[in-house]
């Protein structure tokens, strides 16, 4: 995705400028925006991930662990449920959640649906690695 002020994110001379990325108010805005990722941050170079995403109403994403990675989950627009281990906890536009590593966690939308942005450190890529050497295990 193009940084809002028209130029091409990344580019040598702008790598290390802080600059606006997207309208999360015009992505909320969207109300019948397909579910999924509606953004995702993608500047090379990054230490961050980061997503805004749309469930529809009454859509869910399973309840799910995640090990590694402490996320943030702000709700931009709607409202639903944060399912726990200890019970469900509403919440609303303007929400800030904090998703621990190693909590198992899912979300339910409200009525209306909800968007939501997320903010995690970035998830190394999968390195393939080289032969082991010596004999190849039978």
């Amino acid at each position: 995705m193009a940084a809002e002020n028209g130029e091409s994110p990344g580019t040598p001379d702008d790598a290390a400028l802080p600059r606006v990325l997207c309208d999360t108010a015009s992505l909320a805005a969207l109300g019948d925006a397909p579910a999924g990722a509606l953004w995702r941050l993608a500047e090379p170079g990054r230490q961050l991930d980061s997503n805004v995403v749309r469930i529809p109403p009454g859509g869910s994403i399973g309840i799910h662990t995640e090990p590694d990675l402490d996320v943030l989950l702000l709700v931009l627009q709607g409202d639903g449920t944060l399912e726990r281990v200890d019970g469900p906890q509403p919440v609303r536009e303007g929400k800030l959640a904090w998703l621990p590593h190693g909590s198992t966690r899912g979300l339910q939308a409200g009525a209306h649906g909800m968007t939501y942005l997320t903010v995690h450190p970035r998830r190394p890529g999968m390195r393939i690695q080289p032969p082991a050497t010596g004999p190849v295990p039978r």
